[in-house]
């Protein structure tokens, strides 16, 4: 079976796309984030998906099923917020390990349940590392702006845990996602670089950054370009943008990836931005136009859906991607 560097070259890999919406149209209750679990446990769950891959496994299963039906050759595990920073909100920073195993361990399962009906078509399982509930690099108290909610060593412990469970689980890669805090995400890669140590193996990390504004700035305040600069020091797997922008507005920053980086290129887009009601209003052909300009540019060599987007929108994206060749990785990228 090729490897995920290999088809980097030869064609532009699909993502998936969101889990929270999707897992919006199940109606969840309370009961469902309690199952087998937590059935004692003193603390309202209702709203914390990440446990979902204990207490409704079958749920985050079928969701998975439907993004690789749709086309999709990555899938991202349902663990954006499992930290123990994170699950501090629910006090259930003792399942954090628990939580990244099973999540890796229910997208490996059924990524190779699809790979075995279609070898020529590998499925990945990509571990996701959201950007934690805090930032080192911003006070949260306007009144005391040195102040830090969170230090550099206490995040590096929080993501190697996270890590080694995903890792353990069976994540062919990890994706440290929805940046905010360059600081945040350094913290997650020297954890990731740590761990790889210890294994004696080197698990490729693919890195996803966010603009928050038109501003074209990351909420810390860095640009596109500084932001490529300060995580250049690894070797990534990949460099890319997802979150708070739709396709259109995300695209003159790709550019700025595209165009510097020595690494593939990833972009998982909104679907629109956030109607009155907190909906996404952009159809999955309104989505795949824009996409087309990004894949027409040669801008790209993964591609999928962020907040709002659902198994159609990735669909069109994977029928659109077919007719493209991937943006070229120089050399440095595979070293």
């Amino acid at each position: 079976m090729k490897d995920i560097k290999q088809l980097l070259n030869e064609r532009i890999l699909i993502l998936d796309g969101a889990m929270g919406t999707m897992i919006q149209r199940y109606q969840l209750e309370e009961e469902d984030f309690r199952k087998g679990w937590f059935e004692d446990h003193p603390y309202k769950l209702k709203g914390d998906n990440d446990i979902l891959v204990l207490t409704r496994p079958d749920v985050i299963k079928e969701i998975h099923a439907q993004y690789l039906e749709a086309g999709a050759d990555i899938i991202e595990t349902n663990t954006f917020g499992a930290t123990s920073i994170a699950q501090a909100d629910y006090h259930l920073e003792k399942a954090v390990y628990d939580i990244n195993y099973h999540g890796a361990k229910i997208a490996r399962e059924i990524c190779d349940e699809f790979t075995a009906k279609n070898p020529d078509k590998p499925r990945f399982v990509a571990g996701s590392m959201g950007p934690t509930t805090k930032l080192a690099s911003m006070s949260p108290d306007v009144n005391d702006p040195g102040f830090r909610a969170i230090t550099f060593n206490e995040l590096v412990v929080a993501f190697k845990e996270q890590a080694r469970g995903l890792m353990d689980g069976g994540a062919d890669f990890l994706l440290v996602e929805t940046i905010t805090d360059t600081l945040n995400s350094k913290a997650a890669m020297f954890a990731i670089d740590e761990l790889s140590e210890e294994r004696g193996i080197q698990i490729p990390i693919m890195i996803s950054g966010t603009i928050t504004d038109q501003s074209g700035r990351t909420l810390t305040g860095q640009t596109t370009e500084a932001f490529l600069i300060s995580v250049s020091h690894m070797p990534l797997l990949s460099i890319g943008l997802n979150c708070a922008l739709g396709a259109d507005a995300m695209r003159p920053y790709l550019q700025v990836l595209a165009n510097q980086a020595p690494f593939a290129i990833s972009a998982h887009p909104n679907a629109g931005l956030p109607n009155e009601f907190g909906q996404y209003d952009e159809t999955p052909e309104m989505m795949g136009s824009q996409i087309e300009e990004f894949l027409q540019e040669g801008l790209i060599n993964i591609i999928g859906g962020c907040c709002g987007t659902t198994p159609d929108h990735i669909r069109k994206m994977a029928e659109i991607a077919a007719k493209y060749s991937p943006r070229k990785i120089s050399e440095t990228a595979n070293a």
